[in-house]
This record gives C-alpha cells, sequence and structure tokens, in this order.
C-alpha cells in the first residue's frame, strides 16, 4: 500500500498538470484566432477607408478636369465639340456616381452608409455646391449642344468657377476628416493589439510557472530514477551472459567490416620494406594480383612502369613514419591508366613491429569528367567572347549608322529649311508691305516645320516624355508618332494603370526593347496591326507585343546569329539581362508573333 499511494498521487499531479496545459494550449489558440479575427476586421476596414480617401481625393481632380474641359468648350473656336461634350458627360456621370457613393454608401464599392457627425455635416455642406455645379453644367452643355444663350455661357463658367473652389476646398476638409477618422481607428486597433499580446504573455507566464516548471521537476526525478535502473541493469549484466553475447556481436561486426573492406574498398596493408602483407579482394581485381605474384613489392603490383615504380618505392621509404596522401597516375600491366587517390597510414602493430595501410580511391572517371567540363567551359568561354565581339562590332555599326541618319535628317531636313529660312529673311523688302505680310507668314510656317524637325530628331535619340513622365508616357507617345509615321495601326494599352516611375537606366532599356520590337515588326513582318501592353504585380512588370504580321522560324533564326534577324534577337536578350528581365518569343509561320518582356520591380 505504501508503494501504491504514491504512484497514484503522481497519476493524479500528472493528470492535473495535462488538463491545465490543454487549458492553456486552447487558451493562446483562442487569443490568437481572436486576434486574426479583429486584425482581419480592421484591415478590411482601413482597406475600405483607403478606398474612400482614394475616392475623395479623385472627386477633386474630376470637378478640376470639369472646370478645365468647360474652359475649352467656352473658348474654343472649334466647331467639331461632339467628342468634347460626350467625354465631359462622362466625366460628369462618374463624378456624380462617386459622390452619391461618398455620401449615401455604396455596397459594390464596400463605402458605409452611417458616417460620423462631422462628415454628415460636411456633406450638408457641401451638397449645394455640388448640385450647383452639376445644373449648371447641364444647362451650359444644353446651351452650346444647341448652339444658343452662347452669351448666357459666360455666366454659366463663372458660376460653375466659383462654386468649383468651393467645392475642393470642401472637399479637402472631407479628405482630411476622413485621413483623421481612420488614423484613430488604426491607433483604437494597437491599444487592442496590445491588450491581446499582453494576456497572450500573461498566459505563457502562468503556462511556465504552473505546468512547465512542475513538469521538468517531475521529469528530473524520471531520469534520476531511470538511471539507477540503467546501472544496475549494467551490473547485472556483467554478471550473467551479456558479456558473452557482446563479445559475439562485436565479432561479428568486426566480420561484417572486413567483408566491407575487401569487397568495397582499395585497400593494402604493405611491411616497411615494401613488400604485401595483405591486399583487398576487389584492389587485387583491379590490378590483377594473383598469389603467383605474392613476392613482387607493392610498387611492381602497382604499376608497370619503372619511373613509377620508383617514385612509390620513395614514398614508402620516406613517408613510412610519417604517412603521406596524394594523387597519382599508374599504368597497369594490360597498359591502362589509372589515377588513384592514394593514402598511406603508419600503424603500429606492437612495440617494435609497423606497417603501413594504404587506401586508394579509383578517381580515373572522375578527372576525365573533370577534363571534360574544363573543355566545354573554355569552348563556352571561348564561343561567349567571340559572340561578344560580333555583338560589339554591331553596336558600333548601328551606332555609326545612327548618327549618319541623324546626320542626314539635319542636313537634309532641317539644314536645308534653316537655308530656306535665311533666303527669305535676305529678300523681306519692308516698303512692300503686303508682300512682307506673306512671308512672314511663309517664315512662320517654316519655323514651325523646323521645331517639328527638331523635335523628331531628338524624339528619336531621347523621348523628353521618357524622363519627364515615365515609362508609360513615352510608350504611348512612341506608339501615336509610328502609327501617324507608318500608317499602320499600332495601339498601346495599360492593362493595370501602372504610374510608377523606375530607375532611368531601367526606364530607357525598357523603352529601347519596345522601340526594337516595333520596329521589326513594322520593318520584317509585314503587319497592318501592331498591340503593345503593359501589365503588371508587386514583383513583376510585364510588356507583351503582338502583331499578325507573316511570323517566322525562331530556331532558324538563332542559327542564322551573323543575320539582321538574329542579331536583332541577340540585341534584345542582351539588353534584357543588363536589367535582370527576361524575353520570350513566340511566332507561328502565317499567324504572327508575339514577344514578351518581364522585368523585376
Amino acid at each position: 500500500m505504501k508503494k501504491s499511494s504514491p504512484e497514484a498521487a503522481d497519476k493524479i499531479n500528472f493528470k492535473n498538470l495535462r488538463s491545465l496545459y490543454f487549458f492553456a494550449i486552447f487558451t493562446i489558440a483562442l487569443t490568437i484566432i481572436l486576434s486574426q479575427i479583429l486584425v482581419q476586421y480592421n484591415l478590411k476596414k482601413q482597406l475600405s477607408d483607403s478606398k474612400i480617401i482614394n475616392i475623395s481625393g479623385k472627386q477633386r481632380m474630376l470637378s478640376q478636369k470639369i472646370a478645365k474641359e468647360i474652359l475649352i468648350l467656352h473658348y474654343d473656336s472649334n466647331n467639331t465639340k461632339e467628342d468634347q461634350i460626350k467625354h465631359l458627360k462622362n466625366v460628369i456621370s462618374l463624378w456624380e456616381t462617386n459622390q452619391n457613393a461618398l455620401e449615401n454608401g455604396n455596397p459594390i464599392l464596400d463605402f458605409p452608409k452611417e458616417k460620423s457627425i462631422t462628415l454628415s455635416k460636411l456633406y450638408l455642406q457641401i451638397n449645394p455646391i455640388f448640385l450647383k455645379i452639376v445644373q449648371t453644367t447641364d444647362l451650359f452643355l444644353s446651351n452650346v449642344e444647341q448652339k444658343k444663350n452662347l452669351s448666357e455661357n459666360q455666366k454659366l463658367v463663372e458660376i460653375i468657377l466659383k462654386n468649383e473652389t468651393a467645392f475642393l476646398s470642401k472637399m479637402n476638409e472631407i479628405v482630411l476628416q476622413y485621413d483623421k477618422e481612420a488614423h484613430e481607428k488604426v491607433t483604437q486597433q494597437r491599444k487592442i493589439e496590445y491588450w491581446i499580446f499582453g494576456f497572450t504573455l500573461l498566459v505563457l507566464l502562468l503556462e511556465f510557472i504552473f505546468i512547465f516548471k512542475p513538469t521538468n521537476k517531475k521529469i528530473e526525478k524520471l531520469i534520476s530514477k531511470l538511471l539507477t535502473s540503467e546501472k544496475k541493469a549494467l551490473k547485472l549484466a556483467y554478471d550473467t551472459e551479456i558479456i558473452s553475447e557482446i563479445k559475439e556481436n562485436s565479432v561479428n561486426e568486426l566480420k561484417s567490416l572486413n567483408y566491407a573492406m575487401e569487397n568495397m574498398l582499395l585497400y593494402c596493408r604493405v611491411a616497411p620494406d615494401g613488400s604485401i602483407i595483405h591486399i583487398g579482394e576487389k584492389f587485387a581485381k583491379l590490378l590483377n594480383y594473383t598469389k603467383f605474384a605474392s613476392n613482387k613489392p607493392f610498387s611492381q603490383v602497382l604499376t608497370s612502369d619503372e619511373k613509377e615504380q620508383i617514385i612509390i618505392d620513395r614514398i614508402i621509404s620516406e613517408k613510412q613514419r610519417s604517412g603521406w596522401q596524394g594523387e597519382i597516375k599508374i599504368t597497369t600491366y594490360d597498359k591502362q591508366t589509372i589515377c588513384l587517390d592514394l593514402s598511406m597510414v603508419p600503424v603500429t602493430i606492437k612495440k617494435d613491429k609497423s606497417e603501413l595501410l594504404i587506401v586508394c580511391f579509383n578517381i580515373t572517371d572522375r578527372n576525365k569528367a573533370q577534363q571534360e567540363v574544363e573543355r566545354l567551359s573554355i569552348e563556352n568561354s571561348t564561343e561567349k567572347i567571340n559572340q561578344q565581339k560580333i555583338i560589339s562590332s554591331k553596336i558600333v555599326e548601328n551606332q555609326e549608322n545612327e548618327q549618319n541618319r541623324i546626320a542626314k535628317e539635319i542636313h537634309d531636313g532641317i539644314g536645308q529649311m534653316l537655308t530656306g529660312l535665311k533666303f527669305s529673311l535676305e529678300s523681306i523688302n519692308l516698303e512692300d508691305k503686303e508682300k512682307s505680310a506673306q512671308k512672314i507668314e511663309y517664315l512662320k510656317k517654316l519655323s514651325l516645320d523646323i521645331i517639328k524637325g527638331v523635335r523628331t530628331a531628338t524624339f528619336n535619340l531621347m523621348p523628353p516624355e521618357l524622363s519627364d513622365h515615365g515609362i508609360v508616357s513615352s510608350i504611348t507617345k512612341l506608339t501615336q508618332e509610328l502609327s501617324k509615321l507608318t500608317g499602320k495601326e499600332i495601339l498601346f494599352y495599360n492593362k493595370t494603370d501602372f504610374d510608377k516611375r523606375l530607375d532611368s537606366l531601367i526606364e530607357i532599356n525598357i523603352y529601347r526593347l519596345t522601340q526594337e520590337a516595333i520596329n521589326n515588326s513594322i520593318k520584317y513582318a509585314e503587319s497592318s496591326h501592331i498591340i503593345v501592353q503593359l501589365s503588371h504585380s508587386e514583383t513583376l512588370l510585364s510588356i507583351i507585343i503582338d502583331d499578325n504580321g507573316k511570323g517566322f522560324d525562331i530556331n532558324s533564326v538563332y542559327k542564322k546569329r551573323n543575320s539582321k534577324s538574329g542579331m536583332g534577337l541577340l540585341f534584345m536578350k542582351e539588353r534584357i539581362q543588363y536589367i535582370n528581365g527576361r524575353v520570350f518569343i513566340k511566332s507561328i509561320l502565317g499567324e504572327g508573333t508575339r514577344i514578351t518582356f518581364n522585368i523585376p520591380l
């Protein structure tokens, strides 16, 4: 009974500890789940707040755009205003939709209907201004479409501009209020998370005090009892037949080790004078060693070459006490060359008796593979160097052609127009006012042509949109200009509304790659439609150029690397590698070509 009572107490204690442990784990899991639910809920609300702030800011931009479009309609003398009126109506419709969603809520955009008292007051203040702008704009557009009451439009424009300024002011207050309320929500969430974090730490501390610490003491006692039992068991084992079993196992292990050495390792036991004491079966098979050659020294068994035998005898003589390790090349008696990684270890058998244990590894295949790798590396290096030379020469040639083309454009176009401008200026007779006025008008037109020529030349060198506005604006301008010059339909789509600026080197390379791909479609593909698409994710910017041209065989073009098309594709790959990007080319004969550039962000 005395023994059973402590065991029952231990069982009760362990049962209590287990219950407490499960309770603590459940509490931590519940805390984490509740914390995640709360965080996700607040993040969703913050995402909604960010959308609201974004739309509110967009409302300011749209109101300015409406005012700008109205001013253009009012003061522009051009008769074709249908597209402008249609575009303005679309902008007003979007403006009204956004304002209604902000004021009354929108379940699709996840905009709440309920608002704070401050925001409700601000929307009550801005609503008359908003309605005034909408009503006045509708009246203005009605007058413009019916071409009546044009004198009244001046007053309508002044009313719109006055209310647009007031709308911007109130909208700024609304945006600031949204931002303030979002900040208060974030602050409240932070406090709640701190409380949850503190509660979790408290649970962990209590778990350590009431669970892990008592459990550790119990385990220490249990280990102590196990160690005591182990000592008693070992003492009993030594007193019984366990010793004999251990010896038998040791003998079996030695036999297994000896078998493994005989059949798996290239090893040999050699006396200090170089004679063979014992040689493994695998080593003997490799060297064609038989009992008839047992009187030969190790060097003569290992190689048939006399020079190699002298080297091995010298190593055995000089290194029999310190040992040796290295690679040697031997020639067998059947005229095969074998490379061995040889290790010579001195072993003391008795006080006055020693021998050498020689262990070898056949590294012939490894050396051959290494030599083949080195040969291939040299060939690849030579090929890359030659390829770089071809690329360098082509780059220099293209630069020279580009310089000649620009010089020809300046000489034949801008130069001749400047010469004509000079002669026309010299021929003006101020006394003949009528002819002077005609020549001045001609000189104005000629000046505009000169400016256009200079802009075209500078655009080909470096488009100003690239440095001023970025890659999206520059590609848009590129497709528009090339479409005008070639008469082909070249369209550009910014599918994900990408508007970020990148490093200038990356933007220049992206622009040149796109320009090269479009020019190839124009020159070689005989296409009538070219579509350029830009999209992005958090880590990747993708540009796709599709054409409906005749297509080409990619493998045959890559084989003809010295051709213009082959070098063009090679230049693309070289340039895209400068910015750590990748290019993918897919072409089908008779259907068209797709080129994709992927650039990491």
